[in-house]
């Protein structure tokens, strides 16, 4: 038994070396699919806003970006090209949803989808460590303010006669798992409600997906994706904010007109748990 202790000390401390996990992003070439299509990212001048939407200008749309703070759009505008509008929005403003939508939609005719992005996590960790004031403003940012923002959406693409619409959901595998944190309750009910409105409206011609990333490399998660990618998880690593982005491109294309209501994962199944 000692000399099996040994053996275990001598191997952890000094033979066990930790794999360097890198990623390498594999990407479609852009095509014409998205030629003049109108999209609205929210939180995108950052993040995973600011892929998706890099993405959908590569694919050639045309891409409004909000957010709080208009240094920070100015920059992404710059970065991201002359096909990208920015908004100075906060989405827990929910009286100003009617409005942003309508200086769109008078701009552009229309408005061919949605990806409601913008969200925080206070990373509390413990269920003690919760305050009202921080429980209020992950509801508000992360669930009310997508949840209101989207029926404004669905409300102008009644009024206008426009025949299709397209929603995605940024959710989080933090939503499939049991939670005690505001972060993964407004997940679960970001789940739930994209099966909802899937169910209720997709005669009307619009489609209602979410994307639940794991822990990808952004500002929210202060891992740079530069870095070693390395992560103690059934996948082995942390996942870049370009995968992401394409799995909601493919999403609002064409291609996947068949599905709605669901929830597609972007952590290489980190939320399943075996049997055995």
């Amino acid at each position: 038994m000692k000399g099996y202790l040994k053996r275990a000390i001598k191997y952890i401390l000094k033979e066990y070396k930790q794999p360097i996990v890198k990623a390498e992003i594999v990407q479609k070439q852009p095509t014409e699919l998205f030629a003049d299509k109108v999209y609205l990212v929210t939180g995108g001048g950052s993040g995973l806003g600011y892929y998706i939407a890099k993405k959908l200008i590569s694919e050639n749309a045309k891409v409004i970006i909000t957010g709080r703070n208009q240094e920070k759009l100015e920059k992404a505008k710059k970065e991201l090209g002359e096909k990208c509008d920015t908004m100075v929005a906060d989405v827990k403003n929910t009286s100003d949803c009617d409005s942003i939508l309508k200086k769109i939609f008078k701009k552009y005719n229309k408005l061919d989808g949605l990806i409601s992005n913008a969200g925080i996590s206070l990373h509390e960790w413990d269920f003690m460590k919760v305050t009202e004031e921080g429980f209020e403003n992950q509801f508000q940012t992360n669930l009310k303010g997508g949840y209101f923002l989207v029926q404004s959406y669905f409300r102008l693409i009644k009024e206008n006669k426009q025949q299709e619409g397209n929603v995605i959901f940024m959710s989080s595998e933090a939503g499939t798992m049991c939670d005690d944190l505001p972060y993964g309750l407004t997940k679960a009910s970001i789940d739930s409600l994209v099966k909802a409105l899937s169910y209720r409206y997709y005669k009307e011609g619009i489609r209602v997906n979410a994307v639940a990333p794991g822990v990808t490399a952004t500002e929210m998660t202060n891992i740079n994706k530069e870095d070693d990618l390395y992560y103690d998880s059934n996948s082995g690593r942390f996942f870049l904010p370009e995968e992401v982005a394409e799995v909601v491109c493919f999403l609002l294309s064409d291609y996947s007109k068949c599905i709605s209501g669901e929830i597609i994962h972007t952590n290489a199944g980190n939320h399943i748990k075996r049997r055995y």
